[in-house]
């Protein structure tokens, strides 16, 4: 008896049947069988199956002698020809990750549970950009007690993500309906209803592969016998709730049924016509009919909205209304706003409160304004739109108008329309245009502030051919864009590019670097800076920069700066990262400062002396005994080993810095122990004049820095932020404002109905100056700990994953909760109950704080700058040598 069987069910799908069946085979679990079950293919799967057979005796196949029309019969047909104990469905356009049937088996054998839940990842052919499917729902490892526990896990309604128990199945008498499309919402329905326990696993264990015009069932969506499909899975679901005495959470599963169901057909709702408006509504309009208020009101405002106009047979509304579902989130035309609660349109009605949506209370530079472009026309290069733009909660006063479009500006004249709101006209020469863009229409006040919103335009619109560039409307709301076309100048251009990245790549570099090093000397005078791999302004090389420029010493100093950052000082000598000038600057200064580390392969020039600042401080483990050095693998230790070495001095801020971290990066010379450098400007507490008013913070706000910092498991995934900023903004708001400092690596986008609350920050350079003014700081495991003790304010920790972070993931030096400076906390009301209450609690955390600040920063004393510049500049230069100017830009 094999341990697992995976059922892969196809119907005329020969070309990709081999890709499923092979990612099954070549599954770390070996002990395992496929049944392919074909619901009578008129294609060559009988023949693909009966060589995927021959190559394999673990694959059988079992076919049906009539097409079903669906998928709940070749699934039920495969499930009772399986032989082994555990069962898991595949789809012949589908595929395993290599690990899917060993990880979930181990887990269900773990747990005992019924069936084993994994994330789905959705693949988009062709391009094959990645995206998990509901992340947060699988956050966690957890064993549920029953869907009464988790009820939004009716999100999770698939058969194919999941390990089942077949004895649970068979037990229970799980079968799936053979009636109807989408059958795995019933069977998903009953499964929850009878499974007296299961498992969750937070790692991608299906690849759904999503191809255009594959003739796919959860792709058929504008034929309307898909919604009648669809509609009657969601009655039958809820019936069978009920038939299991579920009935209390029937309004959850239609919950469920409005997130997700319903939106699939109302996000492209403003590309369909009237007539199947109307007919879609009289589908849906019986169901709604049914779904309790309270129901309602749980659900994104704007789907809230889009029910009542459906209840209501207000069908023109409707499509107007579900542009605001995706794309740019468009506001409403006309807003109304009565006794603190917002409406859409201009009639306040209990159906169309938007309220939560926050929009009345944003910011100026995150306000919502709407364009909507009556006419576009193309001439030659020139595009001339005609727009309507709708101000629904009056931001504009005194301003000046323009559309922006990557790096065109043209200035527009924008006049009150006798139908409310503006209109413009305004025309555009893309000629010079090189790059894809959504053209947006920005209004600047007179204090520079800015706001800004991308066009619409009917997203049945015609293609427009502008010579090199074709104007669409783009997406379901019809997002206006402006795209190159592949002409023989534009290709020219990019062959040219091609050819000049394959003679400029890393490797050619190197060596042209190793060859300069042998017969160029450096410049003793002149010394390269960077800070964070060229992403900023900031740290401590800024702080030593500042200070060589305070003393007049004869350096000439150039700065090492990433693609597209501006935040350099105007008169500051810049040069690109990665570069040619930048390979030969290197090769050429006789001074390296930086933060984080030079390219890690480049050997320090004979004469170059190096000073590594290092960017922080803290309880996370680093350098040897990091998760990416960590293992006994020699290439990469062996090139850490190397990068260290070309140190001449490294700053210490601190004792307990010198003790574990000095040793664990593997350095063992000269330790400049004078403080932090980026720290000084702490010490002297000047916050920027205007920073809040930038911000716009209200005077009347107290300012939580939130900072906290990456998973290495899962970067740019936006997981490190943890906390709730919707509950943090409903029970905080009135009386905070949080600014959102995530990890360079990190990806994060601030929801627009947490905008009137959070200040996404993570573009500003300097964080010396949000920790300056703020009143308290909010992080996890992120070294800007240390940092802040400098400042002496309220820290807090909000730390859910602090066993899997220290045990499997990063890791840690020193158990946080035993000398954190703050309250430890694990969930938002704890977080919420803490800042409530800061001032008693910070005074609390009094004596732990004071032992903090000596064990991190008793030797910050705001000189360290002048220290360091003192020893490691004392060094007379030789004469400045002429040479070549450098340029602001990249080069």
């Amino acid at each position: 008896m094999p341990e697992c069987t995976v059922v892969v069910i196809a119907y005329n799908d020969a070309d990709r049947l081999p890709r499923a069946v092979r990612s099954v085979l070549d599954q770390t679990l070996h002990d395992l069988e496929v049944v392919i079950s074909d619901d009578a293919s008129t294609d060559d799967t009988p023949r693909v199956a009966a060589e995927l057979m021959r190559a394999d005796p673990r694959v059988r196949y079992v076919r049906r002698a009539v097409n079903s029309g669906g998928c709940g019969a070749p699934r039920n047909e495969g499930l009772d020809a399986a032989l082994s104990p555990y069962v898991l469905f595949l789809d012949s356009d589908d595929t395993l990750p290599r690990h899917a049937c060993k990880s979930l088996l181990t887990e269900i054998e773990r747990t005992g549970a019924d069936f084993v839940s994994g994330q789905i990842s959705r693949v988009f052919e062709p391009g094959g950009r990645r995206q998990r499917y509901y992340p947060y729902l699988f956050r966690k490892r957890r064993v549920v007690e029953g869907i009464r526990e988790e009820p939004e896990l009716f999100l999770d309604c698939f058969c194919t993500n999941k390990l089942f128990d077949v004895e649970f199945l068979r037990r229970n008498a799980l079968r799936f309906p053979e009636d109807i499309h989408y059958e795995d919402h019933v069977f998903g329905a009953e499964m929850y209803a009878v499974a007296r326990r299961f498992a969750v696993v937070p790692w991608v264990v299906y690849h759904w592969h999503r191809a255009p015009a594959t003739g796919s069932i959860s792709l058929s969506i504008k034929e309307m016998d898909n919604v009648r499909h669809r509609m009657e899975a969601a009655r039958r679901s809820d019936a069978i709730l009920r038939e299991h005495g579920c009935d209390d959470l029937v309004p959850d599963r239609q919950r469920r049924f409005l997130r997700q169901d319903l939106r699939v057909y109302l996000n492209p709702m403003p590309s369909r016509d009237l007539l199947w408006a109307k007919e879609f509504a009289s589908v849906v309009r019986p169901y709604l009919e049914q779904v309790p208020e309270e129901v309602m009101e749980r659900i994104d405002p704007m789907v809230k909205v889009c029910c009542h106009l459906i209840l209501s047979d207000r069908i023109e509304e409707l499509r107007v209304a579900a542009r605001s579902l995706n794309g740019p989130m468009a506001p409403p035309r006309v807003a109304t706003v009565r006794d603190g609660r917002t409406y859409w349109g201009p009639t306040p009605s209990p159906g169309l409160d938007i309220t939560r949506l926050r929009m009345a209370e944003l910011p100026y530079t995150a306000s919502r304004l709407r364009h909507e472009v009556v006419e576009a026309v193309g001439q030659g290069t020139r595009l001339r739109l005609s727009v309507r733009t709708y101000d629904p909660f009056g931001v504009l006063r005194d301003w000046t108008a323009s559309l922006r479009c990557a790096g065109i500006t043209v200035p527009m004249e924008v006049r009150p329309s006798a139908e409310g709101g503006y209109e413009s006209e305004v025309t555009v020469d893309l000629a010079k245009l090189r790059g894809r863009c959504d053209p947006r229409i920005a209004f600047t006040r007179p204090d520079g502030l800015t706001t800004s919103d991308r066009l619409m335009a009917d997203p049945t619109m015609e293609a427009i051919d502008l010579g090199h560039v074709r104007v669409t409307a783009e997406g379901p709301a019809g997002l206006l864009r402006l795209s190159p076309k592949r002409t023989p100048r534009v290709a020219l251009a990019r062959v040219k590019r091609s050819v000049l990245r394959r003679l400029s790549n890393p490797k050619i570099k190197l060596k042209v670097y190793k060859a300069l090093i042998r017969v160029v000397p450096p410049r003793r005078d002149l010394a390269l800076f960077e800070a964070d791999c060229g992403k900023g302004y900031t740290g401590s090389p800024r702080a030593v920069y500042e200070e060589v420029r305070r003393r007049g010493l004869p350096v000439s100093a150039v700065w090492s700066v990433a693609r597209g950052r501006v935040s350099f000082p105007r008169d500051a000598a810049l040069v690109r990262r990665g570069s040619w000038r930048y390979v030969w600057t290197m090769a050429r200064a006789g001074i390296w400062v930086d933060s984080h580390g030079f390219p890690l392969d480049y050997p320090k020039p004979r004469g170059t002396r190096y000073l590594q600042t290092w960017h922080g401080q803290g309880i996370k483990s680093i350098g040897f005994d990091a998760p990416d050095l960590r293992a006994d693998f020699p290439g990469p230790r062996e090139q850490w080993r190397r990068a260290v070495a070309r140190w001449d001095a490294l700053i210490s801020p601190s004792a307990e810095f010198s003790r574990y971290f000095v040793p664990a990066l593997g350095y063992s010379g000269p330790v400049l122990r004078y403080g932090s450098p980026r720290c000084d400007a702490l010490v002297h507490g000047r916050v920027p004049v205007g920073l809040r008013e930038r911000l716009e913070i209200p005077p009347d706000r107290k300012i939580l820095l939130y900072a906290p910092t990456y998973r290495d498991g899962a970067k740019s995934s936006g997981i490190s932020v943890r906390v709730d900023l919707e509950a943090l903004a409903d029970a905080l708001a009135e009386e905070w404002v949080l600014l959102l400092r995530t990890h360079p690596v990190e990806r994060f986008r601030v929801p627009q109905h947490v905008r009137h609350f959070v200040r996404p920050v993570g573009s500003y350079s300097e964080i010396n100056d949000l920790m300056l003014l703020s009143d308290a700081l909010l992080t996890d495991y992120s070294s800007v700990m240390c940092d802040y003790a400098v400042t002496g304010k309220p820290m807090l920790f909000f730390i859910d994953d602090w066993d899997e972070y220290r045990l499997t993931e990063r890791g840690v030096n020193t158990d946080l909760p035993a000398i954190a400076p703050g309250p430890c906390v694990t969930t938002d009301a704890e977080l919420i109950e803490c800042l409530r209450n800061l001032p008693a609690v910070h005074a609390s955390f009094a004596d732990k704080y004071a032992a903090f600040h000596r064990l991190w920063c008793e030797d910050e004393r705001g000189d360290a700058s002048a220290r360091v510049v003192e020893t490691f500049f004392s060094a007379p230069p030789t004469p400045r040598v002429p040479s070549r100017p450098f340029l602001r830009g990249a080069r």
